[in-house]
């Protein structure tokens, strides 16, 4: 009965242990986006337009044709 409740504790420190990390790991990630908009850098990925980013069909990147 001891190793059971032994084993038992361990696997509930071992778990305990793995979400700490996991939950840390969560709140300390810094995603390039973040980065990217904290830098400033940000301007600079949109001053050059794309004319449109997804393939053309007319509805969803009307044609700005004046003539």
């Amino acid at each position: 009965m001891k190793f059971e409740a032994l084993m038992l504790r361990s696997l509930f420190v071992a778990c305990l242990l793995v979400c700490g990390l996991v939950l840390g790991a969560m709140v300390n990630a810094s995603p390039d986006a973040i980065r990217i908009a904290a830098a400033g850098s940000a301007g600079q990925l949109i001053a050059t337009p794309v004319a449109c980013a997804l393939p053309p069909d007319g509805v969803v990147c009307p044609r700005t044709n004046n003539g």
